[in-house]
């Protein structure tokens, strides 16, 4: 490999504009591809096989009209006084003309809502009048009946009795039976009326039970209105209004140009005196990648340039290399937006790493070409040697951060592995730029590449006959360039360093022991968003849940009659609504079939509440409702907690097999064991580290002003994932660079003690440079006002600061110090069946002699 950079290096030294027209076309076409294939990107996510995407594939079969996205337009007066009745009117406007808007099923008047509300409840109480009423007109009948029943039974008395008179009378025959017959007409009248009073106590029982029915009826009906008392979509004080969109697509189907067309429709004409606010489900799109503070990044990335290179125009080449490589990995990525469905976070992982590992790695081959300049060396020999050298570290460093965010396919979320194949693109583009069109422009540039005093140092340096390799390792002899001689640590401050660095580190933890993962929410949005505005609206005017609705199934039995689905909505709202958290449930539809029915339940916090997390897991616990009604749970919130717990779950499994990887990646580099051990134990201490820091800012609120953290809440749910594979990656970076310096060292016949001084001091300078370049391009996408890129940002740059700054320049010497030669201890029969891959270039030396002038 460092024979076949060193030739990729020479010749684009010699055919600089070769490489350079080759990398303009490159450009072309991607950027041709751009053009022709971007196709925009979503800003929702989700997770294939997860509790709420089964329930909402069952709506889509049972109940389209429930299974697609829904967002919410949230309209309140500027003086928090009711809306007017002309304000009313033209929002209602709004509603009925937004049907035809693209994508949308269908927008409920707020107003003719409620009203339906309140006539529903106003039906019940009229509904209880009349039923008292007919119970009251029945009662009398009844007594009306009962005392006609008195009357027949005391006719009847007296006609029996007139009857046994006759019969014992001392009678002529013909007179008694004269008497007997009229006796007998009065008892067929007595009859009729009894059948005609049996009648009437047969219709009133039939009245009665009917009365009853009703009432029965009406009582669960009201029983069912009640649960749903807090679901209102007017304010109590008639303030606010909230407009639900419903849309015939599911949310990662929803395009943007949609959404826009809800925003512009319900802005374009505004409503005199009243707000327009728009929830995150329609107003979040896709977050702005390079600002302000990226541009800051790039400018004290710059500045670090000038100062390590001493030179404009050396500066300058590893931020247009950079640039030009995350222009051609961005693009490509987009380019295949319409063939694959994309998140809106899926380039702008591929931005950031690209600028970071873009000048960082040019910087690498670009350092170590400049002393070996000073020292004389010929310019293009010196550009093949270094990148032979350096650039074989940058092609292995890569590699590392290559393998760990390829990886993250392995998660089986397909959003989280193509951030990570568009992080690899861009970091695989960063690397090919460096060991081809970096030496193109050193070649171009010649010995301009120095400043005027170091152009005179490299001068009269010239004249001595010394091979650029040992020029390079000038720092790494016994004595420093700057005439100090470098002399191991004590051991003492060996163990002190490492003790105290592990402490640190370990504190810095504790916060991620209480560490919970979700996704944003509109309180997370910037304060003057319009998302952050409709979030707090509607907190303030119907309470947290509000923000947090669930849509929750029941499966209802085969052959489920219509008269008995009322009774069968009823025991399961009775379900929802007697769990804990619960503030309101209400029936929203029932499939032709009677098969599924589906409940609106809404919880008493927001989306990201540990209760709404706790009410959900709960809700997917409970038995079957009358033993055979299983239901299912589904909404944003639940969709959040989906992901969440998915990520969760894969986290362990990613970071074993990343780890894994790279490890035996850096078996081979390093030819130990200890090495590769003692790095990856370092950089789980940083990581955790890094953990405990963004849960204690995002989570906790710690220091929330100074990083424009307002709304405290559980840290984004993929960034721990994109962490592992990040950092480890870059942490790779810096063990590389400053161990292989140490290993050169040793290799040469230093002591391992004087090794790791020696070798630590040739590379502090630049892996110094480096970590704080990085530092700056990701601590500028902390200003940024979409939270997703605040937390990679904030997690990227602290991680990098801590890995960099505690882990390898504190934590990693002083272990090397105190295992001394058993650092590098490697088993033979390893050692000849690992690879030698030469990062340090030796063999390179040895085929190369030094070439001196120009």
């Amino acid at each position: 490999m460092a024979e076949l950079l060193h030739r990729l290096g020479t010749f684009a030294a010699r055919r600089a504009w070769t490489v350079i027209v080759a990398w303009a076309v490159i450009l072309g076409v991607v950027v041709g591809g751009f053009l022709v294939g971007y196709k925009g990107l979503s800003s929702s996510f989700d997770i294939p096989g997860t509790a709420s995407g089964d329930v909402i594939s069952e709506l889509q079969g049972e109940l389209p009209d429930f299974s697609g996205a829904s967002g919410a337009v949230v309209f309140r007066t500027d003086d928090g006084s009711s809306l007017t009745d002309d304000q009313r009117t033209a929002i209602s406007a709004l509603v009925s003309s937004a049907s035809d808007l693209p994508d949308v099923a269908r927008v409920t008047d707020p107003f003719s809502a409620q009203q339906q509300l309140e006539d529903q409840r106003q039906q019940v109480v009229d509904g209880r009048q009349k039923l008292d009423a007919a119970r009251g007109q029945a009662q009398s009948g009844q007594q009306q009946l009962d005392a006609g029943k008195a009357q027949l039974e005391a006719g009847q008395q007296q006609l029996d009795q007139g009857k046994a008179q006759v019969e014992a009378a001392p009678l002529p025959a013909a007179q008694k039976q004269r008497q007997l017959s009229a006796l007998q007409a009065q008892q067929q009248q007595i009859d009729q009326q009894r059948s005609a009073l049996e009648q009437q106590q047969a219709q009133l029982t039939e009245g009665l039970a009917q009365i009853d029915a009703q009432q029965t009826q009406l009582d669960d009906g009201a029983e069912l209105l009640g649960f749903a008392d807090a679901i209102r979509l007017v304010s109590e004080d008639g303030s606010t209004a909230i407009v639900n969109v419903s849309f015939d697509k599911p949310r990662l189907e929803l395009t943007e140009a949609s959404k826009e067309a809800v925003v512009e429709h319900f802005t374009a004409d505004p409503v005199p005196g009243v707000g327009v606010a728009f929830n995150t489900e329609i107003s979040q799109g896709v977050p702005e990648i390079f600002g302000v503070g990226e541009v800051v990044g790039v400018a004290i990335a710059g500045i670090v340039l000038v100062v390590v290179l001493g030179s404009l125009l050396a500066a300058s080449f590893p931020i247009a290399t950079a640039i030009v490589g995350v222009a051609i990995g961005a693009m490509a990525t987009l380019s295949f937006s319409g063939v694959i469905q994309m998140a809106s976070v899926t380039p702008f992982l591929g931005v950031m790493l690209g600028l970071a590992v873009g000048i960082d790695y040019a910087l690498f081959i670009l350092y170590r070409h400049r002393k070996q300049l000073l020292s004389g060396a010929d310019v293009r020999e010196s550009i093949g040697l270094a990148n032979g050298t350096a650039g074989n570290a940058v092609v292995f460093a890569g590699s590392t951060v290559i393998v760990a965010l390829l990886a993250l396919n392995i998660t089986g979320i397909p959003f989280l592995g193509l951030m990570g194949t568009a992080g690899a693109v861009s970091v695989l583009v960063a690397v090919l730029i460096a060991v081809s069109l970096t030496p193109a422009l050193l070649g171009l540039a010649g010995m301009r590449i120095l400043g005027r005093k170091a152009r005179a140092r490299a001068t009269a340096a010239s004249g001595a006959v010394e091979h650029p390799r040992r020029a390079a390792r000038a720092e790494t002899g016994p004595v420093a360039t700057n005439g100090r001689a470098v002399r191991p640590m004590s051991t003492v401050r060996a163990t002190v360093t490492m003790l105290v660095a592990t402490v640190v580190l370990l504190v810095i933890a504790i916060p991620a022991l209480s560490m919970r993962l979700g996704l944003p929410d509109g309180g997370s949005e910037a304060e003057d968003s319009t998302g952050y505005k409709a979030f707090t609206w509607s907190e303030e005017a119907f309470g947290a849940g509000s923000n947090a609705p669930l849509l929750v199934t029941a499966a209802l039995p085969a052959g489920t009659a219509e008269a008995d689905v009322q009774g069968l909505q009823l025991d399961v709202a009775r379900e929802l609504f007697s769990q804990d958290d619960v503030v309101a449930v209400a029936p929203v539809a029932v499939s032709e079939d009677r098969t599924l029915a589906a409940f609106q339940v809404i919880p008493a916090e927001g989306p990201n509440a540990v209760s709404t997390d706790r009410l959900v897991r709960d809700l997917r616990s409970l038995p079957p409702v009358d033993g055979d009604i299983d239901l299912g749970v589904a909404g944003a919130a639940a969709i959040n907690i989906d992901i969440s717990e998915g990520l969760a779950d894969v986290l362990p499994i990613y970071l074993v097999v990343v780890v894994g990887l790279s490890f035996l990646i850096m078996v081979m580099v390093f030819r130990s064991l200890l090495v590769p051990l003692i790095a990856t134990l370092g950089f789980v201490l940083s990581l955790f580290a890094t953990y405990g820091a963004v849960t204690a800012v995002f989570q906790w609120g710690w220091l929330g002003g100074l990083f424009g953290v307002h709304n405290p809440g559980p840290i984004l749910s993929f960034l721990p994932v994109i962490l592992v594979g990040i950092l480890f990656g870059l942490a790779m970076d810096y063990q590389l660079f400053l161990t292989t310096g140490m290993r050169e060292a040793w290799a040469h016949g230093a002591a391992p003690r004087l090794a790791v001084a020696q070798g630590f001091r040739a590379g502090r300078t630049v892996v110094i440079a480096a970590a704080i370049i990085m530092i700056s391009v990701f601590s500028g996408f902390i200003t940024s006002e979409a939270v997703i890129i605040k937390s990679f940002g904030l997690g990227l740059g602290l991680g990098v600061l801590f890995d960099a700054f505690i882990v390898r320049m504190l934590l990693m010497p002083a272990i090397m110090h105190v295992l001394g030669g058993a650092a590098w201890w490697l088993p033979k029969w390893l050692d000849r069946i690992v690879p030698n891959v030469d990062v340090e270039g030796s063999a390179l030396e040895r085929r190369h002699p030094g070439h001196h002038g120009q």
